[in-house]
């Protein structure tokens, strides 16, 4: 039977491309602190740092901010949650773009742990005041909808962030992932084709055009577009080269491919387990789990959670359903929120 292999990202805090900027407030030097470790990815380092800022008596509203974006680091939605409504409960009438930024995260958060009703709630009330103009919220409040089966609100809402950012490529990219993951990939494609309409200006814009492709299957138009970006070296688009090239079955260019970048970008989670996937798709199991390996030894938790699903599935391809069903159920302990890692424990246990 074969089992859904899980693909990772490069890691990020923010959420769909929220406009709420790290570092930009003054804060504290604890604060401070914090925020260079989130942006490094060591959540674990910046909560402690966060907790002292509390303790110090810094900002309470800048503290409980970076607190929820690194408990967002940690997949730790519910926390995230909690310490923005914190962080909000310190602002006051002279605040309203601390508010508004504040809000957009929370809700992201919500998103995450799949709390639609509150989603909306937290959208709507950046978006009650017509003077505020927010497609990520609008993004978020459309994509809660649809999750809901209210297509014809999502529709709206989808629309009215596009007009507000019409050449934004991860917006559509993110429109079609929310209607792919409800079985509505036709759907997206009708935003996917919009955004090919964009006129790419610089490498960024060339991998977007290569993402759109990727999606639509057209993995030719999709090398064709990453052209000048991988010559430019540009890393997100080496990444994507590498699923590619995974997505045709061509395991030795796609190991190359994540080679090329563990020598550009040295060692990190999503290289490895890129190659992991390479070993795990052409039968070579325990060199998959050494690669796995090498990922999880790695500092901070940014992309680990995609190898240790991927270790799961390695010993079950070895058919070790014991150990496979021990992995799977640190994983879910790990990651509660994960259906995937819930339907995968749920088939090891009938093994």
């Amino acid at each position: 039977m074969k089992r859904k292999l899980m693909l990772a990202v490069l890691a990020a805090v923010m959420a769909f491309g929220m406009s709420g900027c790290l570092g930009k407030e003054s804060g504290g030097e604890l604060t401070k602190q914090g925020m260079a470790a989130i942006e490094s990815l060591d959540y674990a380092a910046a909560l402690n740092d966060f907790e002292q800022a509390l303790q110090s008596g810094e900002d309470f509203v800048l503290a409980y901010r970076g607190q929820g974006l690194a408990y967002m680091g940690l997949a730790r939605y519910q926390e995230a949650v909690d310490a923005f409504e914190e962080a909000l409960s310190y602002t006051d009438q002279k605040m309203p773009e601390t508010v508004q930024d504040l809000l957009l995260y929370k809700a992201s958060a919500q998103f995450r742990m799949k709390d639609y009703e509150g989603t909306i709630e937290s959208c709507d009330a950046i978006l009650e005041d017509d003077e505020v103009q927010s497609a990520d919220a609008l993004y978020l409040r459309g994509a809660s909808s649809l999750c809901q089966g209210e297509q014809d609100m999502a529709r709206t809402d989808f629309d009215r962030a596009v007009a507000l950012t019409p050449e934004d490529y991860t917006l559509y990219l993110n429109i079609y992932e929310s209607y792919e993951s409800q079985n509505l990939s036709a759907v997206g494609d009708e935003y996917l084709q919009t955004a090919l309409n964009i006129v790419p200006k610089n490498a960024e814009n060339y991998y977007c055009i290569g993402q759109i492709y990727f999606y639509l299957q057209q993995y030719d138009l999709a090398q064709n577009a990453l052209i000048s970006p991988v010559e430019e070296k540009y890393l997100p688009a080496l990444y994507l080269m590498g699923r590619i090239y995974l997505a045709q079955e061509d395991y030795a260019h796609a190991g190359s491919m994540y080679e090329t970048v563990r020598q550009e970008d040295g060692d990190s989670t999503e290289t490895y387990n890129g190659l992991a996937l390479c070993c795990l798709a052409s039968g070579e199991y325990d060199q998959a789990l050494e690669y796995i390996g090498l990922g999880l030894a790695l500092e901070g938790e940014a992309g680990k959670q995609e190898l240790y699903f991927n270790e799961i599935v390695a010993y079950e391809r070895k058919l070790d359903f014991a150990m496979a069903k021990e992995k799977a159920q640190a994983y879910v302990q790990k990651y509660p929120t994960d259906e995937t890692g819930q339907k995968e424990l749920e088939f090891l246990s009938t093994r």
